[in-house]
Order: C-alpha cells, then sequence, then structure tokens
C-alpha cells in the first residue's frame, strides 16, 4: 500500500524505526497507551468505544526489505447481544504482524514504480515513509478480525420471543397459547352457538315463539 500523504509523527499510531538504523537484527520494544480512535470495530455491531484506552505492545525488528512489525492490541469493547439486544462487554485482545518496506522514493517520499513491477503487488504492501509507519490500517483489520461478527451475552442466550418480544432469559416459563388456525373458524362458530343459547337462557325468546303465544290466547 503505497502512502499518498506524509505522516505526521504526532499520531499516536505513527511510529518512528529511525533508531533501527536500517540495521538487519536491530530489534526495538514499545509499549504504548492510546486513545481509540473513531470506528474501531464492526460498524453497529461491536467495537472499542472512541477514546477509550488501548494498550498496544509493539515489536519493531529491522530486516533487509524493512521492519517487522509484531504487536498485540488490548481494549475494552462494546457492543449489543444479536439475540436479545443486551448490551456486551468483552476483553478484547489482537495479534498482528505485518512488513512495512523500504521505498524507493524521491525528496517528496512518493513511490517510484521501477519498470516492470506490479501496480496490483504495491496496493497489498505497507510501505516506510521517511522512517515512519502508520500502525492504524494494520490495527483496523486485526481487531475486526478479533472481535465476535455476532456477540451474544452467553453461549445459550435464548433470545426474544417472536410474539411479544419479552427476553427469555429472564422469564424461562414464557410461552403463547398456539392457536391451530385450521380450528379457528370452528372456535369462532361454537362462541356463536353459545352466545344464541345464553340468551335464550336469559329470556329472548325467538319472535316467532312469541307470536304462536299471541295466536293461542
Amino acid at each position: 500500500m503505497a502512502s499518498n500523504a506524509r505522516l505526521d509523527h504526532r499520531n499516536p499510531l505513527v511510529f518512528d524505526t529511525h533508531e533501527l538504523g536500517r540495521r538487519p537484527g536491530a530489534l526495538q520494544r514499545l509499549t504504548r497507551t492510546i486513545d481509540a480512535p473513531a470506528d474501531l470495530g464492526i460498524q453497529g455491531v461491536i467495537g472499542v468505544p472512541t477514546g477509550a484506552p488501548l494498550e498496544l505492545e509493539l515489536r519493531l525488528e529491522s530486516v533487509m526489505e524493512g521492519v517487522l512489525v509484531t504487536g498485540t492490541a488490548r481494549a475494552q469493547a462494546e457492543g449489543e447481544c444479536v439475540r436479545c439486544l443486551e448490551p456486551v462487554g468483552l476483553e478484547l485482545e489482537a495479534d498482528f504482524q505485518e512488513l512495512f518496506s523500504y521505498p524507493d522514493a524521491d525528496d517528496r517520499g512518493r513511490v517510484i514504480a521501477e519498470p516492470g513491477d506490479d501496480a496490483e503487488d504495491d496496493e497489498d504492501r505497507f510501505f516506510l515513509e521517511d522512517g515512519l509507519f502508520d500502525l492504524e490500517p494494520l490495527l483496523r483489520d486485526a481487531v475486526v478480525l478479533a472481535l465476535p461478527m455476532q456477540p451474544v451475552c452467553q453461549e445459550d442466550c435464548p433470545g426474544l420471543c417472536s410474539e411479544c418480544g419479552v427476553r427469555l432469559a429472564d422469564d424461562p416459563d414464557h410461552h403463547h397459547d398456539a392457536v391451530d388456525i385450521r380450528w379457528a373458524a370452528l372456535q369462532g362458530l361454537a362462541g356463536s352457538l353459545e352466545d344464541g343459547e345464553k340468551d335464550e337462557m336469559s329470556g329472548g325468546a325467538p319472535q316467532s315463539a312469541r307470536a304462536d303465544e299471541k295466536q293461542e290466547k
């Protein structure tokens, strides 16, 4: 991935490799706690809140091609259960390793593609810029891979009731009486007959019966 903008050494995710001095085998270990950048995680699912403490442990090793960066990021991730929508928190630990290559660059820090170079290969590579590298793209990829795609509050979370939305873990005995739609019409007919019987018992005789009584009189 060729850089197209100069890196800012004041950025907490930008690191300086000048101390290694391009000496293959030289090592440097760094520990840093920073504020997490925005949108670090899986959008709308789970991630590290913006500004939350993010601990970084890095090992920088100079090799012939560049600087091999190996590290671990630790933070508290937050999201919501995909089954019951309750808040979910988990300890995140993301490991990563990447080679940041020394680019052949002009005095402006731009990568010069040599004849025959494969531009597509460059898109998949990370480069040093004036001895600096930006950890953020690598960190984002590592965090996404370390987070669950479908977080749950507990492995056996029963989720929500499909009928009324109540959280089933709070009411294990919750249920709804199922009605077979094939009997629904008969149940309605039975209800109508029962209503008619109640009317007769309450003195509401049919009109024909009342007419017959008058004729007899």
